[in-house]
């Protein structure tokens, strides 16, 4: 089992982001602007096993995250995502953030 270290520590929409439509992920000291639809980098970095997982996990909940991002457009609550679980191909458990993601 991986350390927690190698864990992307949040996944984030903000209510006043402006389009196209995207998610910030943290890792640490990284953060990294990911577009929702296509799922690459906007800006900024995360290590390349914490990208890869963050990338595992939209891919799981892109419709999750596109509905998420036109709730945070129209200012009403987020509904919370599956998480991912290192080690797991089913898409379970990972990691809650605020924001409802």
């Amino acid at each position: 089992m991986a350390a927690a270290d190698d864990f992307p520590a949040g996944v984030f929409i903000y209510y006043n982001d402006h389009m196209p439509p995207y998610f910030h992920a943290e890792h640490g000291e990284f953060e990294a602007v990911h577009a929702i639809e296509r799922l690459d980098i906007l800006r900024g970095r995360l290590p390349n096993r914490a990208h890869g997982m963050v990338i595992e996990w939209a891919l799981l909940q892109r419709e999750a995250l596109r509905s998420n991002w036109a709730m945070a457009r129209d200012q009403v609550p987020l509904e919370k995502t599956s998480p991912l679980e290192w080690g797991k191909s089913d898409g379970q458990a990972w990691t809650e953030s605020e924001g409802g993601l």
